[in-house]
């Protein structure tokens, strides 16, 4: 099963507050780009993967789509989810996407944002996609940590004797579990390469056809500061995929 940490209460008080908790997918600095992966909504039925707040179910209901349903593990994201959705014909449920079945075939997009990292079997992730797409084929498009920022267990930066800030990397080629620290202690996350998730996605048909290393521009930054690390590794990477129809 997988780890459970937004239902600790600490981490999700905490977790409220950082601005794509606050503020849905405006909140986002990479939405703009994962945006423009998206397939044309209307009249698609699609499936969330870790809503979390349901921010992006929102945003596909108001794009009319046909059906919209979140899935997550944290009993406290789905309240928050159902509060913030209201009377909006959008359905959650609680599940551990390690075991999830989606219904197949019930679904033309799957969309799964910042969850991935959080789950051991990537590979079953993928064949439950391609499960939930069914023979009709349909959409990938996903956001997960990117490699460089995952194969270390706590990030970090070094500063060069000539005052050049740079990042530090250690055991990428070493895929599997990592512990680390972000508002609490021992999150379980796992690293695996890029091309170890690209070709994971093609073994089951989901080929890929965009990918973004996800790095701030001059533009973010100048509204953003903060960002200014986003300029010297990727922390995300974004992925759209498509699953060919058989039938």
């Amino acid at each position: 099963m997988a780890q459970n940490i937004y239902d600790e209460p600490t981490f999700f008080d905490e977790y409220s507050q950082i601005s794509r908790s606050r503020l849905g997918l405006p909140g986002a600095p990479e939405w703009p780009d994962v945006e423009a992966m998206l397939p044309p909504l209307e009249g698609l039925r699609v499936l969330d993967l870790g809503c979390g707040f349901g921010a992006f179910d929102r945003y596909a209901f108001e794009k009319r789509a046909a059906k919209v349903h979140g899935v997550d593990l944290s009993l406290k994201m789905l309240e928050e989810a159902r509060r913030r959705t209201g009377e909006l014909s959008i359905t959650y449920e609680r599940a551990d996407l390690e075991r999830y079945e989606p219904d197949p075939g019930a679904y033309d997009l799957v969309y799964s944002a910042l969850a991935v990292h959080y789950l051991a079997d990537f590979d079953r992730f993928c064949a439950m996609v391609v499960r939930a797409l069914g023979p009709s084929g349909g959409d990938l498009v996903l956001t997960t940590e990117h490699p460089i920022w995952a194969s270390r267990a706590n990030p970090d930066f070094r500063t060069d004797p000539d005052g050049t800030r740079v990042f530090a990397i250690v055991d990428y080629a070493v895929e599997g579990e990592r512990k680390t620290e972000w508002l609490m202690t021992d999150i379980v996350k796992y690293h695996r390469k890029l091309s170890t998730m690209i070709t994971t996605m093609q073994r089951h048909g989901l080929m890929l056809r965009a990918i973004n290393e996800w790095t701030a521009t001059d533009e973010h930054l100048a509204a953003n500061p903060r960002l200014i690390d986003e300029k010297t590794r990727p922390q995300l990477v974004l992925m759209a995929a498509r699953l060919a129809p058989t039938t």
